[in-house]
């Protein structure tokens, strides 16, 4: 069926359009195609490419034909498909072709167009939902999304019910179609129900750190300040992003002599276990050196220590830092602060 449909495009004119086809999909590709042509069609789009080159002219009309004749093409899908099978066997072979054009609904289509709400859905409001299904429910939609979209859901859902939906995915091999619609309609339905339609979420606390950050050291304490006369619990979270323990390093030698003599050293030991090696020598430069060889020792005297114990140490001393700034005994300097 394929060598007559050529046949046909390639005869008289029509071999001049494939040339002018083929001169423009450019020498490799055109060299792919040629692999899967009979001998004397090869020959017939050979002696229209001669046209061509008697009579370059022809070539624009030549390519607006074969548009045009595309435009106006109306095939029997099930007659394009077969021509394509046999199309791609003669290019790669029986077995090739038989995996490509048989493959089930589910492989040709991972998220199908009643899973698209499921797709984008926020991955925690997605596991929530799911978390009321039967497990097997659940492993059908983790095995639908793309990868990350269902990672980042799993983590969402009670450790007690991952086990049971991980053991039903892995044991998981087709899906019928009307079973893929009627699940994932019947759970976009949900979700749309208990989400309002284009809500977004945004992580507004991280957007705001980022913000403040950008600003000088001073406006980051105003703007805190004033938060903190309404919540103190958000002010005290906000500054411990705004400032962290490596930022400690940015501190001048004055106001880091400032710091050392308010804190209390085995803390400090404990903040910079594992601390890079250039913030500990910012705090012994700032020491005397009986003081700095003393708290080496005992950093190297104190074996391994849990991380909570070293970031609940390195939390207390940046809070000693901040209210020294309050106090005005030292300056927090911030990334966009200019220094002269």
């Amino acid at each position: 069926m394929a060598d007559s449909v050529i046949a046909e495009l390639t005869a008289g004119p029509g071999a001049q359009r494939a040339a002018a086809v083929l001169i423009g999909v450019g020498q490799e590709v055109a060299a792919q195609i040629f692999k899967t042509l009979d001998e004397r069609i090869v020959e017939r789009i050979a002696a229209g490419a001669r046209d061509l080159r008697r009579d370059p002219s022809i070539l624009p009309a030549a390519l607006d034909a074969f548009v045009n004749a595309m435009n106006g093409v109306t095939v029997d899908t099930y007659g394009a498909d077969g021509l394509l099978r046999e199309a791609t066997t003669r290019a790669m072979g029986i077995d090739v072709a038989k995996r490509i054009f048989d493959l089930p609904v589910e492989a040709e289509a991972p998220v199908s167009e009643t899973f698209e709400t499921l797709a984008e859905a926020d991955p925690e409001s997605l596991a929530k939902l799911l978390t009321r299904e039967l497990p097997q429910t659940a492993a059908v939609v983790l095995g639908i999304l793309d990868r990350p979209h269902a990672l980042a859901v799993l983590k969402h859902i009670p450790v007690e019910m991952r086990a049971q939906i991980v053991r039903r995915l892995a044991t998981l091999e087709s899906v019928a179609p009307d079973v893929l619609r009627e699940v994932g309609q019947g759970l976009a339905d949900e979700l749309s129900a208990s989400v309002p339609a284009n809500t977004r979420r945004v992580d507004g606390r991280g957007v705001a750190v980022e913000l403040l950050r950008a600003v000088p050291a001073a406006q980051q304490s105003e703007v805190v300040g004033e938060i903190e006369k309404d919540d103190p619990e958000l002010a005290a979270s906000l500054r411990g992003k705004l400032f962290t323990f490596g930022d400690l390093i940015n501190l001048t030698d004055r106001d880091m002599q400032t710091l050392i003599r308010e804190i209390d050293m085995s803390q400090l030991s404990t903040a910079l276990k594992g601390a890079p090696d250039n913030i500990k020598l910012r705090f012994t430069k700032n020491m005397s050196s009986r003081a700095g060889q003393m708290l080496e020792d005992e950093i190297e005297a104190m074996g391994p220590v849990k991380l909570a114990a070293v970031e609940g140490a390195q939390a207390e001393l940046v809070k000693v830092a901040f209210g020294l700034a309050e106090q005005g005994r030292i300056t927090i300097v911030s990334p966009t602060d200019k220094m002269v």
